[in-house]
């Protein structure tokens, strides 16, 4: 009966660890912190300028790409 007393020990350590790590693994508030600039056509969301314009590119290549400044503001 050894090896169930190690087995129950294993299992309450593990719950320990598994609370320890439960709160901050998701970093989905970071992403969308970090992304600022909205496509005015689709309302998607870009994390900078560049990506914008790749975009617009992209996906809306008759429409007129906005300036840069004026998400800066």
């Amino acid at each position: 009966m050894a090896r169930g007393a190690q087995k129950e020990q294993a299992r309450q350590k593990a719950q320990k660890e598994a609370a320890k790590r439960k709160g901050g693994v998701s970093q989905l508030g970071a992403r969308q912190a970090g992304l600022q600039i909205k496509c005015a056509t689709c309302m998607s969301q870009m994390a900078n300028y560049k990506l914008l314009v790749q975009h617009m590119e992209a996906k809306h290549p008759k429409d007129k790409i906005p300036t840069e400044e004026s998400f800066s503001a």
